[in-house]
């Protein structure tokens, strides 16, 4: 077991003030693979008076400069990606291959993206042609703290911490306490990019410390924070005092409308999508909203796939699940699993308890529940592991009735091969985002949510232009120039 303990703070590694001792616990085995410790007010004050006084003069970098920075920060991790991979497997139990080529590969992604969208910034220019003397000026909005979640946790560090320095802030981290070590690395490769200090730091810490820290501290300007919805509420009310930004990207109960039409793949990609990461992810296509001519089969067809899908060692390669990341977690989703049953669905794949063979570690058995009302816990409710509920409709105003009906809006998906049904589907849906077909969104696309799922904008040019404030000038003097 190695130890972390150390902060991140103003260029250089520094001892907790007040050490609280904090074990990392690898969900495969359910032993403790590290030691960090969880910062104290002292330890925030430092970090925030380190990215305070930095702010100025990163501040006026120009943004060609700040780019030339991240793009060192992707080198680092060229050198150090299967490190990284290792890490988040240990640290939050994704198998290995997953870790590999699915979960650490998010650095590079976003952050090349990021390279490509801060060209499309406009820092300074006309209000419009026929207004020469108004000015439109973007500026970094300044100190901010960025809270991450550990269920993808380079997804969400690259998707804050990136665009805070190209628009020109100062940061203070905050990972979670649950898979601390990936961005543990993450800081080295900023300390190793040459960084200046004071511009990136970072604090462990849990939610009631340091998260309330960050959320309630009068020079922080912005709060940017991924995780459940009741958090996002908490820190909302905690950082209206100082009348700061939050932009939260919260849960997801994603409904997947499967009409007759579909592709012969739809069901199988449907399964897959809403088991993949042992069914850790806020975008997840949970509910599978299925029209009534096909639901037999499609209700055969999806229990299937989920009975053939394996549970295995994380540190083995191979197309597995490996084990949600904690105890907590196990026993909410174990809870779920026993309510979708009391509730009266048809249990048609896994079930509640450890997988057959499994006695060790927090896996899930791939459940899928057919017969499912949307009234029902487990179609409301995000349960956050690898459970399936299938629901029948009749037509397409039903669907969409179906699959509005949730207090969350973060993404939907249509499988249909009509297109103009497609697009009526897609403007009809409350939802930030709506996939369909299997088509991913492309590069710079933003990822965020409607209603309780948040109205965080992440990625491309929307990513950078939350972390910037608009200026307004007249009277500009364009002669000037």
């Amino acid at each position: 077991m190695t130890k972390h303990t150390d902060f991140y703070i103003n260029g250089a590694w520094v001892s907790p003030s007040s050490p609280r001792p904090c074990d990392v616990i690898n969900p495969a085995t359910e032993e403790a693979c590290a030691t960090i410790s969880l910062g104290d007010q002292a330890d925030t004050d430092a970090a925030v008076k380190a990215a305070s006084d930095a702010f100025p003069a990163w501040a006026a970098t120009p943004p060609a400069e700040r780019a030339a920075y991240v793009a060192k920060i992707l080198e680092q991790y060229n050198k150090r990606e299967d490190e990284m991979a290792q890490a988040i497997c240990i640290e939050m139990g994704a198998p290995i291959d997953l870790a590999l080529k699915s979960q650490a590969t998010c650095l590079p992604w976003h952050l090349e993206n990021f390279l490509d969208a801060v060209d499309e910034v406009h820092w300074d220019r006309p209000l419009r042609d026929d207004t020469p003397n108004d000015r439109i000026i973007m500026e970094p909005i300044g100190v901010v703290g960025l809270i991450t979640p550990w269920n993808w946790p380079m997804n969400q560090v690259t998707l804050k911490v990136i665009p805070a320095l190209l628009a020109g802030c100062t940061i203070v981290l905050k990972p979670s306490e649950e898979a601390p070590l990936s961005s543990l690395l993450f800081a080295e490769f900023v300390h190793d990019a040459g960084v200046p200090a004071g511009v990136f730091n970072l604090v462990n810490g849990d939610g009631q410390g340091v998260g309330t820290q960050l959320s309630t501290h009068q020079d922080v300007a912005m709060i940017s924070f991924t995780g459940s919805t009741r958090a996002g509420k908490a820190i909302s009310r905690a950082a209206a005092e100082t009348l700061k930004r939050v932009t939260l990207e919260l849960g997801g109960k994603g409904a997947n409308v499967i009409f007759a039409d579909a592709d012969p793949k739809a069901v199988k990609r449907g399964v897959l999508h809403c088991m993949q990461n042992t069914g850790q992810s806020c975008n997840a296509p949970t509910r599978m909203l299925v029209e009534q001519s096909i639901y037999d089969r499609v209700v055969d067809e999806a229990a299937e796939v989920a009975n053939k899908m394996k549970v295995g060692p994380t540190s083995e390669s191979g197309r597995h699940l490996g084990p949600v990341v904690n105890k907590t977690q196990w026993d909410k989703i174990q809870a779920m699993i026993q309510v979708g049953i009391d509730e009266g669905a048809r249990l048609v794949a896994g079930g509640p308890g450890l997988p057959e063979g499994v006695n060790r570690g927090y896996y899930i058995r791939p459940t899928v529940f057919a017969d499912v009302t949307n009234d029902m816990d487990i179609a409301q409710q995000e349960i956050f592991g690898p459970v399936l509920s299938i629901i029948p409709f009749t037509d397409e105003a039903e669907a969409i009735s179906i699959a509005n009906d949730t207090a969350y809006g973060l993404t939907n998906y249509v499988q249909t091969a009509d297109g103009a049904r497609r697009n009526r589907m897609a403007r009809a849906l409350k939802s930030g985002m709506v996939e369909m077909n299997g088509v991913d969104r492309a590069a710079g696309s933003p990822f965020g949510g409607m209603k309780m799922s948040g109205r965080a904008r992440e990625g491309g040019l929307w990513g950078i232009e939350e972390f910037l404030e608009v200026k307004a000038v007249s009277g500009w003097d364009i002669a000037a120039e």
